[in-house]
């Protein structure tokens, strides 16, 4: 079985856009990051799992579609890192642009977060 490792990246990724949900319904928002925690957890028993992504054509990344986000994974050995998420509609060249000049800021834990064991966060 693998082993599961989110990145600061995606877990502040996560955040964001769940934040930006609940200004309008909190409980959607609750919703989007159990669904994505819930989905990322298949990992474990299919590493191999999801599509490569037409922008990282050749590479070894890969990524899951989980309405309305795109998560991106690598899988190296026994380990499969979740680098980024993302909403479907950004535009995936503007998204890592943006993500290389932004500050790393404090990753809010969810409750969601704390049930799937994730409280040691990789630099």
């Amino acid at each position: 079985m693998a082993e599961l490792v989110w990145t600061r990246p995606a877990l502040d990724n996560l955040n964001e856009i769940a934040e930006y949900i609940a200004l309008d319904n909190p409980d959607a928002a609750l919703r989007l990051t159990e669904k994505v925690f819930s989905s990322i957890e298949t990992l474990k028993q299919f590493p191999d799992s999801g599509r490569h992504p037409l922008e990282l054509t050749g590479t070894r990344y890969t990524e899951l579609v989980i309405n309305p986000c795109r998560v991106f994974c690598r899988r190296e050995g026994n380990d499969v890192f979740i680098l980024f998420v993302m909403r479907c509609e950004r535009e995936f060249r503007k998204f890592m642009i943006g993500e290389r000049r932004k500050t790393t800021q404090q990753v809010l834990l969810s409750p969601s977060a704390i049930q799937y064991g994730i409280t040691d966060i990789p630099q």
